[in-house]
């Protein structure tokens, strides 16, 4: 049987994957694009601009806000979700970092 090798890798290394697990599907995308125009948005609201069903959107809303990507409040029947810029600013350094890191000074390879 298999085991995850996960703890071999840092920690920073496992949280950009995880950011970029969670961006990685476009309907997340697309509901992030949603968000970003908003600065508070009911989730039928998203279901509304997107070809979805009420049911995927939750589900990838539920993804986005696992990650930390987003911030959701349920009262009732209603649920309102918003960007967290913090988590997105951080990952964003780190991304930067990531990317500063693997460029390539040499461009005489393949």
């Amino acid at each position: 049987m298999a085991i995850a090798k996960t703890a071999a890798f840092s920690k920073k290394e496992q949280e950009i994957a995880a950011f970029a697990k969670a961006i990685a599907h476009p309907a997340r995308v697309a509901i992030l694009k949603v968000l970003a125009g908003k600065t508070e948005c009911v989730c039928g609201q998203i279901v509304d601009v997107l070809p979805l069903a009420q049911s995927t959107v939750s589900q990838h809303l539920k993804e986005l806000k696992a990650a930390g990507l987003i911030n959701g409040t349920v009262e009732g029947p209603r649920s309102c979700y918003c960007i967290n810029w913090k988590a997105f600013e951080q990952f964003r350094k780190e991304f930067n970092s990531l990317f500063d890191t693997l460029q390539v000074k040499n461009n005489s390879c393949c």
